[in-house]
């Protein structure tokens, strides 16, 4: 039988949702390996737009779980949705949206929080030990889902890793092409773009995360 995957996205584009080099890599490396996919999101306005061409922040609202579904093609649920018992793992692509609409993160630093939604659904696959995959920028909830000593990767920027310590996590430095494993806490971490330079560099990564999250599973 194949494997079950949900993945929690943040929105469409890197600077203000989740990175669409990462969240399509997940999906495509899922289903070379014959799992099935589901994506959720919460249902609730971005923080803020930014102009990805420009890098300036646009006039305008837009809502995390819409523009989720960009990337899935229209299949993407509100993530109050999302139970554990349906699903053998969940994976969280990284992007700023998973600093700005799944926590905050990118404002708070240390002092950050989890959307209530998003922590309820992955405590669901905590608390059964469920296979959690997170990268690039989304390992800085670690310590907020699984509490003091959780260790995890960002690859080596040392003021993030500063940040997740200083939140309780260990922080284990990592290349683009490897991945940091906490078997206690059943979590996989990879750095992806915190690192990578290239999508093909993107992908050595990505691509060994979700080997190890299906072998887990």
């Amino acid at each position: 039988m194949s494997k079950k995957v949900a993945m929690i996205l943040s929105g469409c584009g890197v600077y203000d949702g989740s990175e669409i080099h990462e969240t399509v890599l997940t999906m495509l490396r899922l289903s070379q390996q014959g799992a099935q996919v589901q994506c959720f999101a919460p249902d609730k306005p971005q923080m803020h737009v930014i102009n990805h061409l420009t890098g300036e922040e646009a006039d305008e609202t837009r809502n995390v779980l819409v523009e989720s579904a960009r990337i899935a093609r229209g299949a993407a649920k509100d993530v109050r949705e999302l139970k554990a018992a349906d699903f053998d793992a969940v994976i969280l692509p990284g992007g700023f949206g998973a600093a700005k609409n799944l926590s905050d993160f990118a404002v708070k630093g240390a002092d950050c929080t989890v959307d209530p939604d998003v922590l309820a659904a992955i405590g669901e696959f905590r608390d059964a030990k469920k296979p959690i995959g997170l990268m690039c920028i989304a390992p800085a909830l670690s310590a907020r889902i699984f509490g003091e000593g959780v260790t995890c990767t960002i690859g080596n920027d040392e003021g993030t890793a500063e940040a997740l310590e200083a939140m309780g996590a260990k922080h284990q430095v990592c290349t683009v092409d490897n991945i940091v494993f906490d078997a206690g806490n059943c979590l996989v971490t990879t750095p992806a773009y915190m690192l990578a330079q290239s999508i093909a560099e993107a992908a050595t990564g990505i691509n060994a995360l979700v080997d190890k999250v299906l072998e887990l599973a």
